[in-house]
């Protein structure tokens, strides 16, 4: 009897070379354990055809169909002048709808004996479009011959056929031969799942779910083995968090009240306006963490201009009171320069500690970038060492090993999903023992996915907007099929400048890349032209549309000094409109700037959309957001947008657009881009799941925090987080 090849083994010697090569390569698959987790995203029911007539374009599809009829043409041709060029045409039907395939050259012989009229058959293929019909040209096909005994019965034997993610190089029912091949061994998977659990809540055990889900026989198979599996991926997850969040808690930190009569007390009584409910309220949660001797890691989710950075700067304050120093980490310099500097308004003299006209218990606020000159980061980093500076605001440049502090207290990091883990972990191997720590983000991140991808961390949310913000009007611009449309958006973006405003153009692209998209066949170019650039089309509109306007561009290429100059002058109201990419997304601030128009806004995310419309509307004006697109109306891009232009809610549209994408997009963004751990389970619609799962592991690790009791749980544990990985959860 041929031995079960074990869960750890490479495919490579169970399945030959090539095969195991173009899995690695294409699918991430490299054991045979991780071959048994590719789950089908679909199964065909024998007796019922995939819908010909729903196919989506320019996707790889595999369809069970019957061949209606099959014509062999001969014609002349520049390689086959004698009339010997063959092309096969196959039609295949499934009753809703007909696709014809189309094999050429040597590649008619094999099909031309095979599809005959009335064959039904597995075909696989890109659907691309050729004198206005569908068609696949030169499919890969399986038969299906259903009295035949051969392995292709076997293979199929069960009514439902799965459908795997697959790729061109490897088609479904060549990853179907693969997972049969290996199937045998899902008996040796051991259980991650305390018996109490899954028997408390009737869950098939683990290899009867992975036969299941690859074999099912009825669609109640595929329920039981999904919901298993799914429970599976949500309380290794939530273990691993749980995990994170109780060796944390055991971590030593310095507790950090501020004096009564301080630094903080000082800033609150010179403050020009009252804090919002939601802005007290989470300031007290962040206050008592502070107070605690283990180090706080709470992520701040805000609206964007909910005032989240007036929250950040009052706990950095509260740390100077207490005698330590606070740092904020900004993604980009022009951020970093930005925060500094309303941080220093918002202090006024308190920010000018030890210099003459400053208050008496003011403190330094140092700025710390890559670009700044030799001496002022030397004056930088010795105020940082002696303690003279209580607030430093800076980038990556924060983390370097030169970098000395005195003794920090808390690092707030803002938009976290920017900033790698190794430099927060950096960052907080600065201080004697770990600081507190205050993630912000300004991207609205439903409780769910706050709770998968940031469980370790507690979260805070502000949904107030500060009195005396403007609402946003926000409108699709629909310019191929209404070009008149787009011509009344340069007229609103001429009459917001005629009322004494300012507005943004943005473009998803700069315009001087050395990798411009390369020239492609006409038919693509039509369908895919590049992206609109910020060169080419603030040239277009200081010579037509904004004439007589001051267009000025900002981009990430731009020498820091040039970005600054033109952020200046436009922040002085000295340009009227700023051509830009997306370097604009974050956190600039000019109250007066009211419209934005949005090129090409189907390249971009929903929440991107959301982040860049944030940038208007900041002032006592009302702010207008033009979203400016090619695609038809039908188009999935178009719903996006006109949700987009719906709502102003951000929880509402982050919900939106995980629906739209997969969930190995979210979690990819926010785990260091590594693949998500995530198959089966959906962040959304599995919000029950994750939520009864958190509480679960809560209570495992809080009784056996080792596992000791639970080896098969620490063996899933190391498979889904190798080392890293459990490091990246922590980090959020």
């Amino acid at each position: 009897m041929d031995l079960v090849p074990a869960l750890e083994d490479p495919l490579k010697k169970v399945l030959g070379p090539a095969t195991a090569k173009v899995m690695a390569e294409h699918l991430g698959l490299h054991t045979v354990g991780d071959l048994l987790h590719h789950y089908p995203r679909r199964y065909e029911e024998r007796g019922q055809l995939t819908h010909l007539a729903d196919l989506p374009m320019d996707e790889h599809v595999t369809v069970v169909a019957q061949v209606a009829d099959a014509r062999l043409h001969t014609f002349a041709s520049a390689k086959a002048p004698r009339g010997k060029g063959q092309r096969l045409e196959v039609t295949i039907t499934d009753g809703s709808g007909r696709l014809q395939l189309v094999f050429f050259g040597n590649g008619v012989h094999k099909p031309h004996k095979e599809l005959l009229p009335g064959t039904r058959a597995l075909f696989a293929g890109k659907v691309s479009v050729f004198n206005r019909r569908l068609q696949l040209a030169h499919p890969a096909y399986e038969l299906l011959r259903g009295d035949d005994v051969s392995e292709t019965v076997d293979s199929w034997a069960g009514a439902l056929i799965p459908m795997y993610p697959a790729t061109a190089k490897l088609e479904s029912w060549k990853i179907a031969k693969a997972v049969q091949t290996v199937l045998p061994s899902a008996q040796e998977a051991v259980d991650p799942l305390p018996d109490s659990l899954r028997d408390g809540r009737s869950l098939v055990s683990l290899p009867e779910a992975l036969l299941k889900i690859h074999r099912p026989h009825t669609k109640a198979d595929i329920a039981d083995a999904r919901s298993r599996l799914k429970w599976d991926e949500a309380f290794v997850l939530q273990v691993a968090l749980a995990r994170r969040r109780h060796a944390d808690a055991q971590l030593p930190a310095v507790a950090r009240v501020p004096a009564p009569d301080g630094l903080l007390a000082a800033f609150d009584a010179k403050l020009p306006f009252t804090l919002t409910e939601g802005q007290r309220k989470v300031s007290k949660e962040i206050f008592g963490d502070l107070a605690t001797e283990h180090p706080m890691h709470r992520l701040l989710q805000g609206e964007v201009g909910s005032g989240k950075t007036l929250v950040a700067l009052r706990a950095m304050l509260a740390v100077v009171d207490a005698g330590g120093q606070a740092a904020m980490l900004a993604p980009t310099e022009v951020l970093a320069q930005q925060h500094h500097r309303s941080v220093v308004e918002m202090m006024g003299e308190l920010a000018e500690g030890g210099m003459l006209g400053g208050a008496e218990q003011g403190t330094k606020v140092v700025l710390l970038t890559g670009s700044m000159g030799a001496a002022a980061r030397r004056q930088a980093l010795l105020d940082l060492v002696t303690g003279e500076a209580g607030i430093v605001i800076g980038t990556h440049a924060l983390i370097e090993d030169k970098v000395q502090f005195h003794d920090l207290g808390l690092v707030v990091v803002d938009e976290q999903h920017r900033f790698g883990v190794e430099q927060r972990d950096a960052l907080r191997g600065k201080g004697k023992q770990p600081p507190h720590l205050l993630v912000m983000t300004a991207t609205p991140i439903p409780r769910t996915v706050a709770m998968t991808v940031f469980g370790d961390l507690e979260t805070s949310v502000l949904d107030q907007l500060p009195a005396g913000r403007s609402p946003i009007a926000s409108h699709v611009v629909p310019a191929a099929d209404k070009p008149h449309f787009l011509a009344r958006a340069w007229e609103r973006v001429r009459e917001e400048v005629a009322g004494g405003h300012q507005g943004y153009v943005v473009c998803p692209r700069i315009g001087d890349e050395e990798d411009a998209p390369k020239k492609k066949s006409p038919e693509d170019e039509a369908e895919k032209r590049p992206p609109l650039a910020v060169l080419d089309i603030a040239g277009r509109l200081a010579e037509g549309p904004l004439q007589g306007l001051k267009v000025e561009v900002l981009h990430g290429r731009m020498p820091p000094d040039d970005k600054d100059a033109v952020m200046r002058r436009f922040a002085a109201g000295e340009t009227d409109v700023l051509v830009a990419t997306t370097v604009i997304e974050v956190g600039v601030n000019v109250p007066n700037a009211t419209a934005m128009v949005i090129m090409d806004a189907d390249r971009f995310g929903v929440s991107q959309l959301h982040q860049l419309r944030g940038r208007v509307g900041r002032g006592s004006a009302p702010g207008l957001c033009l979203l400016v697109t090619e695609m038809p109306e039908a188009s999935a891009a178009r719903q996006r947008l006109s949700a987009v232009a719906s709502t102003l809610d951000g929880f509402e549209l982050s919900r939106i657009d995980l629906e739209q994408r997969r969930e190995g997009d979210v979690l990819g963004q926010a785990q260091s881009g590594a693949r998500s751990s995530l198959r089966m389970l959906a962040v959304i619609e599995d919000e029950e799941i994750i939520a009864e799962a958190r509480e679960e592991a809560a209570a495992v690790v809080a009784a056996d925090p080792d596992l000791d009791r639970l080896p098969g749980l620490r063996t899933a544990l190391e498979a889904l987080l190798d080392e890293e990985r459990e490091q990246y959860l922590d980090k959020g």
